[in-house]
């Protein structure tokens, strides 16, 4: 690739951005621009398939899976705003077919060159500072996909501890699961209650005013819960902040 050539990223957007957060979209787009990537958003592009390969439908997976490793193979990079989707593209996406075929090494090229958008913002492009400001107390909840099958951990606080006035206070057990884990909650829901209600205590018990993740899945059960709850503790993605977005509503906010 020439030095002199903007890296040609395809953002893939996830359904929850599209339906409920697409201000996390418009983050993301912001922050690859500023790191110096040329962004491209196909206008076909679907689910990752994630709730179909959870379910244990491999023929809808498959096929799913198929029509984006043909729309996202033209890019340079593949990038994700959500651990969860990330990891159903470069972790699940080869297992999907079999070893040798041709599809399988589709599969595995688009894998490689797919990432979580803090982890690419760092690891990839090593951006350091985004320039933004936000003088609030915030927590971060790492999620499960994006810490464990994708190892991301350090690379959102790096970023965030470059935003002017931000505090981070850790809270308990950050590592631990919400509840949400997509069909999960659906399927335990007694168990998802109780998992996302320790979860809501640890995140007021750190005192923080916002709290931040990755993975909107997470952001939005954490945020019901809270807000049931009568919590006023902020909710948001980590693009936002990162990106100077925060003049919209929280999550689960409106601008009345």
């Amino acid at each position: 690739m020439s030095e002199k050539r903007k890296p040609r990223v395809g953002l893939f957007v996830t359904c929850l951005v599209d339906t409920f957060r697409p201000s996390v979209g418009l983050a993301t787009v912001k922050l690859l621009e500023l790191a110096g990537c040329k962004v491209e958003v196909p206008e076909k592009q679907t689910c990752c398939a994630q709730p179909a390969f959870n379910s244990g439908d491999s023929k809808s997976t498959r096929k799913i899976a198929t029509n984006v490793i043909k729309m996202f193979e033209q890019y340079d990079y593949v990038v994700v705003p959500s651990g969860s989707c990330a990891a159903m593209i470069k972790i699940h996406y080869p297992e999907l077919f079999t070893e040798g075929s041709g599809f399988r090494t589709r599969a595995d090229e688009l894998a490689d060159k797919t990432y979580e958008l803090v982890s690419f913002l760092s690891d990839v492009m090593k951006l350091k500072d985004t320039g933004a400001q936000f003088g609030r107390k915030v927590t971060y909840h790492d999620s499960c996909s994006g810490l464990r099958e994708l190892k991301i951990h350090k690379q959102p606080r790096a970023l965030l501890s470059k935003v002017d006035g931000l505090h981070l206070e850790e809270m308990a057990d950050a590592d631990v699961c919400c509840g949400f884990g997509g069909t999960f909650c659906v399927k335990y829901p007694d168990i998802s209650n109780d998992m996302v209600t320790k979860k809501a205590a640890n995140v007021t018990n750190s005192g923080a005013e916002v709290l931040l993740a990755g993975d909107l899945g997470c952001l939005l059960n954490i945020a019901g819960k809270l807000q049931r709850e009568g919590s006023e503790i902020e909710i948001r993605h980590i693009a936002e902040v990162l990106a100077g977005e925060t003049h919209i509503p929280a999550i689960g906010e409106t601008d009345q």
